[in-house]
């Protein structure tokens, strides 16, 4: 249901209109799941996958494109030079839940945010002493570990947490070398250079400095390695890319009755090595201050103002060249009818490089009876040229110095239901994408990106969960999406936009007591048109997804889970054509000491 994007990382009520989603992924620890498996159950989001464990995984939030998404971490920006992140790369050990802004978001977090945010919020460090170990073992040769330790060092709360996984991730397939012929012999290939390696470190520390007064400390590295497969027709068996992650974040909160402040600076830095025709090398780096303010007024407004000031950098471009963005948000909730409705406006004014971007937005919150509440949002989005879509050659790629911002006119509107046991929501949206960006190649030139004209979506999202038990939980979603590309070329205008099936649904049943408690869940999505002029499609897909577990009440606390991943054995293929794994089993054991110590669930 919506409700404000809160945590460590990101002010409480950031949007107190938007369409929200939070899953809990602490409570699901036990399943052997990617990060983009979580939240491929948000309505509204889609995620697009080449090959199985730690393959590129990318998402989409209604309907705009991967580089539209902003993905944060504990509030800090992840969106890499070229504007999308990998999913792969983001570690389910070292996450505590997943928060999922749905729509236009440029008002309150700037450019990027066109079709959505998802914050990634990482484990918390504990005040009782606890050490856990995890480890997982399964199909393609897929093996996990984890182990942390958390508890009072220094005056205030720690965690550490180290983790590491690895995937040969290679598979037989049947591959047709000539489909427009009928009848003819088919060819039993094998996927390769499909393997993946993950691992990295997690380091939090929360310390208060006074009655009102806290600080709370981020250091993450993330290491990883992987093949790339390119396609059945032009496989690639000797490309590799190497990433390495570090992420370090210190935030200072001060709170009083009726109001708070926060400051936090970061920096990230991501190094990239990409191994095909030649090797190619580089090092990003974003660097900033953000500050955030939050104060109740008369009882009537709740005033908030968000600035921060982001330094870019990357080592490819010219010499000592830099890229700085700039921002300021105000948003003003108006608290009418003794609360029950609430009424939005926001302004954000934000300079990208060379760019100005104006983000407004107006939402409105209303409480009704019958535990009915409505919200609506409209308002405008952008995401400006990423430093290397402007300035940077990659490879077989040229940039564009003349690109200008994309831009996202949205609005929304929803109605949700909730009790102590049900939470039904419904969602329509629509969205008009402008100066999309896109890598075009027009012979004999190399490929580089241009702005095209323009392009709709619009759609409904359904969501619900159900609770009538401790040991019974239910829950389902569904998106219907249409596109249109309004790109003037006769060829393409009006058709469907590549990669966005019209349907996306999913729905999961757990049922037991702790000490041995099932799940199932199914998903399925629609055809998708994998171009522009709609010739090649990339089949429905339906998959069924199994699960056991058990924690025993031992000390230490013992946890036992089983997890069948296309239960059924149904063919998929990702959108180069190879095929998706297909049936996969992973056993995972963890044990925990401590009081506030988890286990498989």
């Amino acid at each position: 249901l919506p409700a404000p994007l809160e945590g460590p990382a990101s002010p409480e009520r950031r949007d107190p209109t938007g369409a929200v989603s939070v899953i809990d992924v602490a409570e699901r620890r036990g399943e052997a799941r990617e990060t983009s498996a979580f939240l491929a159950e948000v309505p509204g989001l889609l995620v697009q996958q080449l090959g199985g464990f730690g393959q590129l995984q990318s998402l989409s939030l209604r309907g705009a494109s991967s580089t539209g998404v902003l993905v944060l971490l504990d509030g800090v920006p992840l969106n890499g030079g070229g504007g999308t992140v990998d999913l792969s790369r983001l570690p389910v050990a070292s996450i505590e839940r997943l928060e999922v802004l749905r729509g236009g978001a440029g008002a309150r977090y700037g450019s990027g945010a066109l079709g959505g945010v998802v914050n990634v919020v990482t484990r918390g460090p504990s005040a009782s002493p606890r050490v856990e170990l995890s480890a997982t073992v399964g199909s393609f040769a897929t093996a996990q570990l984890q182990g942390s330790v958390a508890g009072q060092v220094l005056g205030g709360e720690a965690l550490l947490l180290l983790h590491g996984a690895r995937s040969s991730g290679d598979f037989p397939f049947r591959f047709d070398p000539t489909p427009q012929l009928s009848g003819d012999a088919v060819e039993q290939r094998v996927r390769e250079n499909n393997d993946a390696a993950l691992g990295g470190a997690l380091l939090r520390y929360r310390r208060p400095l006074g009655q009102a007064l806290s600080l709370d400390a981020l250091a993450e590295l993330t290491l990883d390695e992987k093949g790339l497969a390119g396609t059945p027709v032009n496989p690639t068996p000797e490309d590799r890319i190497r990433e390495r992650r570090l992420t370090t974040s210190a935030r200072l909160t001060r709170q009083w009755t009726g109001g708070e402040v926060a400051a936090r600076a970061f920096l990230r830095t991501d190094a990239l090595r990409l191994q095909t025709s030649g090797v190619e090398r580089g090092l990003h780096a974003l660097a900033g201050v953000d500050v955030d303010a939050s104060v109740l007024v008369a009882d009537v407004h709740g005033l908030s103002v968000q600035a921060n000031l982001h330094r870019e950098s990357y080592d490819n471009a010219a010499a000592g060249e830099v890229w700085l963005r700039a921002g300021v948000s105000l948003m003003d909730e108006w608290l009418l009818a003794d609360g029950r409705l609430s009424l939005v406006p926001v302004l954000r004014v934000e300079r990208a490089g060379p760019f100005t971007l104006w983000s407004p937005k107006l939402g409105l919150a209303w409480e009704l009876p019958w535990n009915l509440r409505l919200t609506a949002n409209a308002g405008q989005s952008h995401r400006a040229p990423s430093f290397i879509e402007l300035r940077v050659p990659q490879g077989g790629m040229l940039p564009n110095p003349d690109l200008v911002p994309e831009r996202a006119l949205s609005a929304d509107v929803g109605l949700a239901h909730g009790t102590d046991v049900s939470q039904v929501s419904a969602t329509a949206f629509y969205a008009l994408y402008e100066n999309l960006i896109a890598y075009e190649y027009y012979a004999p030139l190399l490929p580089r990106p241009y702005n095209f004209p323009a392009a709709d979506v619009r759609g409904v999202e359904l969501g619900a969960r159900l609770t009538p038990g401790e040991w019974l939980a239910a829950s389902a979603s569904w998106t219907l999406l249409f596109s249109r590309n309004l790109r003037d070329d006769p060829r393409f205008y009006l058709k469907e936009l590549p990669y966005r099936p019209r349907h996306r649904g999913q729905v999961r049943v757990e049922a037991g007591p702790s000490v041995l408690r099932g799940r199932v869940q199914v998903e399925a999505q629609s055809a998708q048109f994998t171009n522009r002029v709609q010739s090649r499609v990339l089949p429905a897909r339906a998959l069924v997804h199994a699960g056991v577990s058990s924690a025993l009440p031992l000390q230490p606390r013992v946890g036992v889970s089983v997890e069948v991943r296309n239960a059924l054995d149904a063919q998929a293929e990702d959108f180069n054509g190879f095929p998706l794994p297909g049936r996969a089993v992973f056993l995972t054991v963890t044990m925990g000491l401590g009081d506030e110590a988890e286990v498989a669930q």
